[in-house]
């Protein structure tokens, strides 16, 4: 005898759409600030509650640094990772963007984060450095170096 499940499927947040990892924005070390795992968490929030007010209430902080740090330079990814949640819970597809050189350098040596999502859920974040970044900032190099030396 096969048992069916009772639990219906989410549809705020299907399985084949996924936040896209990001570089969080530099900014100086401080405790009460926008750190790195901070604003991970603040993303993933927002992919589950929709609100930019909720999401930065459960990270602890307010509505106005999470637009302020929108703004700072630097912040393109962050931005793109916003803007991606909110087009997903829209219903809207993500747009493709490219790959900056600086973040590239990040994503190779700390890695970007990517925020689970389980059900329509926010889980956790992960973070861990990209050998498809590293390998591609290194074809970058080896071009740049044949055209140079070959």
């Amino acid at each position: 005898m096969t048992r069916r499940s009772t639990r219906k499927p989410s549809r705020s947040w299907p399985a084949y759409r996924r936040v896209p990892p990001f570089v969080p924005v530099p900014l100086r070390a401080r405790r009460d600030g926008w750190t790195p795992l901070r604003q991970a968490r603040f993303i993933g929030w927002l992919a589950q509650t929709g609100s930019v007010s909720k999401a930065a209430a459960r990270v602890g902080c307010s509505r106005e640094t999470a637009y302020r740090l929108r703004r700072r330079p630097g912040a393109e990814s962050f931005v793109a990772a916003w803007d991606a949640v909110l087009a997903l819970r829209a219903g809207n597809g993500v747009p493709r963007r490219k790959v900056t050189p600086g973040e590239l350098w990040a994503c190779a040596l700390e890695g970007p984060f990517t925020v689970r999502m389980r059900r329509g859920r926010f889980t956790g974040t992960l973070r861990k450095p990209s050998n498809s970044a590293l390998l591609r900032l290194l074809s970058t190099y080896d071009r740049a170096l044949r055209g140079r030396y070959g």
